[in-house]
């Protein structure tokens, strides 16, 4: 004998279960019996019984036309595990390769409603710089943290934007139409950047933070004063801010 634990044994019904919840959860869209089990493989029959027993536990609900969706109680426990998560012990060594690598302030953001909250920050060392505190807030469509967020997760946030948006300089995006095309940017070039939209002459690069699923759930930043800004400094920064961003969430699938 060679002293090793069985492995434990997995509940079949269970994990069935969790399956079909991963299944409504990575869709972000009602789904109907036949689908899902389908791309779970299972049974109709099978498939139709577990949903009943998730939708009396709270997990799943049941739209008008019959298709089910996760309900809220998913993502509250998936923030809470979020939540617990050490975010700026996981960021550290990154935060700090940006702030070697720049010079410049560095920020680790969360979202918090159609804000951001700054939850830590290396300070720049050049004499001209900018400042915000750990703790301060921003909106998200004037940041580059904030629209990084918010452009990974632009489906299910947009509808809860209304023009005009507050205007802070010149430069702010007040309108829905100037932010969808900022998003559709953001979204193929993977780094968001704000040319002074909060506040003037303050440049800065943001790439969001992601869970497994997709969904942003903080971003690091740059932000530089546009004088300290050197030629070719908007790709190589960007460039910069997602390599720290993907090396983040990839501690965040491994957490």
């Amino acid at each position: 004998m060679d002293g090793s634990k069985p492995e434990p044994k997995v509940d079949s019904t269970l994990s069935k279960g969790l399956t079909i919840l991963e299944a409504l959860a990575g869709a972000r869209r009602a789904m109907g019996v036949t689908e899902i089990a389908k791309q779970r493989g299972l049974t109709k029959s099978n498939t139709f019984r577990l949903l009943q027993s998730l939708m009396r536990l709270g997990y799943v609900k049941q739209d008008p036309g019959g298709a089910y969706a996760a309900t809220l109680r998913m993502w509250q426990i998936g923030r809470a595990t979020v939540d617990s998560l050490n975010l700026r012990e996981l960021a550290a060594p990154e935060m700090a390769y940006l702030a070697q690598e720049t010079g410049e302030t560095i920020y680790l953001a969360v979202p918090e409603q159609l804000s951001i909250v700054y939850i830590d920050k290396i300070g720049s060392r050049k004499p001209i710089q900018s400042w915000s505190p750990v703790g301060g807030a921003a909106p998200i469509h004037c940041v580059a943290t904030g629209k990084a967020i918010l452009a990974q997760n632009y489906a299910t946030l947009r509808e809860k934007l209304s023009e005009p948006l507050a205007r802070h300089t010149d430069r702010t995006l007040t309108t829905l139409a100037a932010l969808d095309a900022d998003m559709k940017a953001t979204q193929v070039r993977g780094y968001a950047f704000d040319t002074g939209e909060f506040r003037d002459r303050i440049l800065s690069f943001g790439a969001a933070i992601c869970l497994p699923d997709g969904e942003a759930v903080a971003a690091l930043g740059i932000s530089v004063p546009d004088v300290n800004l050197p030629d070719g400094g908007q790709e190589r920064f960007g460039a910069l801010a997602v390599h720290a961003a993907v090396a983040v969430s990839r501690k965040l699938t491994r957490a």
